[in-house]
């Protein structure tokens, strides 16, 4: 049996929704590459009164926004939806409680009429507030429905102005319902909050933050994030571990997504028939500030609790997905209709957070389950973490004894030619 364990680097895009949430029946079906419902866009812009500001390529932030949306809705794919919301469009007053509500769909998700998409955008001047929460929240229910891929492209140049709704406890609400959406930002002229502010609203989805001083830069950016929309994608199925094994879903070879308390555990269930081998892993992401030192155990227990293999890692602060796997092989059984074995894997992590950090929804977990066929070979079956290493570390044996009893010959022949002169 062996025990892998890998950090990823950027994490599994996060943890391609790095998401959970949702309750899914007993045996969840995995999920399956996107196909026949199209994958959609959301574009979000901040149009609030420092969009005037005149420091990209010598033009206003709107300019250099409206010259890049141009060039992008040219080059959008035929088969992506796409639409585009607007955030401190419309109203320019000073009322807070009215300013945060100034949030709108300027053009609905949906196939793309490139003219009338720019006709709408360039009737748009800097005005308001910046409401980048309200405008998360509305731009995630646009994308409602549907299994293809979902992604919110924020376009801004602030920090959000409509605090406590918290843009950062936003994109992790969203991503806690289990939708598959991604958040993608981009900071026009970045300062150090807004940097913090938009890099933690993509974390929590996945997604990515990118800071943007020229014109040409944010084209090429947005161009290819709506790219990626059009790729196909493996959907992660959301499902719900339990507190024990008894009480755990039991799931088929796929991906999913789960959310997980710090410090607590997760169970799920996966049969394994005579002759199959399980492969399992799991990330765990850290979508908030979160101590330094943690880590991350899989764990493979029979139902009677004894434990099988396990797999474990162990992260100091420097990143913010942790991973690790395991494999099962089922030897092959002498009778003709064997029965299943149930395996409950165990996932547990040891992150904590610093006071005043909120600790819920929990943190993302993706968890990837394959069943297939066992190694026909026996030699192909790792042993304690050795494999086929058996033969090597069996010759290193045989030739540091030889070489020993070589060695300890010489030396008593030398010590008496010595002691004969």
């Amino acid at each position: 049996m062996i025990t892998r364990t890998r950090l990823a680097a950027g994490a599994c895009a996060l943890l391609a929704a790095l998401t959970a949430g949702i309750a899914f029946p007993a045996r969840a079906a995995a999920g399956e590459p996107t196909g026949e419902d199209a994958p959609k866009v959301n574009l979000v812009l901040d149009v609030s009164g420092s969009m005037r500001t005149r420091d990209i390529d010598g033009g206003t932030r709107m300019a250099a926004a409206k010259q890049a949306f141009n060039e992008v809705l040219d080059a959008t794919p035929e088969e992506v939806r796409l639409g585009i919301r607007t955030l401190g469009a419309d109203y320019p007053g000073d009322d807070r409680k009215t300013g945060c509500k100034d949030t709108a769909q300027l053009y609905p998700v949906g196939p793309l009429d490139r003219t009338e998409a720019k006709t709408a955008v360039a009737t748009l001047a800097p005005t308001g507030w910046t409401p980048i929460g309200p405008a998360l929240l509305q731009a995630a229910d646009d994308l409602d429905g549907g299994d293809g891929s979902k992604r919110i492209v924020l376009i801004s140049d602030g920090e959000d102005t409509c605090a406590p709704l918290d843009p950062c406890e936003v994109a992790r609400e969203i991503a806690a319902k289990g939708i598959g959406l991604t958040i993608d930002t981009l900071g026009l002229v970045p300062n150090a909050k807004m940097r913090q502010q938009l890099s933690c609203i993509a974390e929590a989805t996945g997604g990515t933050y990118t800071s943007v001083e020229h014109t040409d830069e944010l084209t090429d950016k947005v161009n290819q994030l709506v790219d990626r929309a059009a790729d196909p994608v493996v959907t992660p199925v959301a499902t719900e571990g339990a507190d024990a094994c008894a009480k755990a879903p039991t799931l088929e070879s796929g991906l999913y997504t789960d959310r997980e308390e710090f410090g607590r555990q997760r169970w799920y269930r996966v049969d394994v028939e005579p002759g199959q081998e399980l492969r399992a892993s799991v990330s765990v992401g850290a979508d908030r500030a979160v101590n330094p030192s943690y880590g991350v155990l899989l764990r493979a227990v029979t139902v009677h609790g004894r434990e099988i293999v396990r797999g474990e890692a162990a992260g100091n602060g420097r990143t913010d997905v942790l991973s690790t796997g395991l494999r099962y092989p089922k030897a092959e059984s002498g009778e003709e209709e064997a029965p299943a074995e149930t395996v409950c894997l165990q996932v547990t992590n040891s992150f904590s957070v610093a006071a005043g950090v909120k600790t819920t929804p929990g943190l993302p977990v993706e968890l990837t389950v394959d069943v297939v066929d066992g190694p026909s070979d026996a030699g192909d079956v790792a042993s304690f973490g050795l494999g086929r290493g058996w033969w090597l570390l069996g010759a290193l044996i045989l030739a540091g004894f030889l070489a020993g009893l070589l060695w300890g010959w010489l030396s008593r022949w030398r010590f008496a030619v010595w002691r004969t002169n």
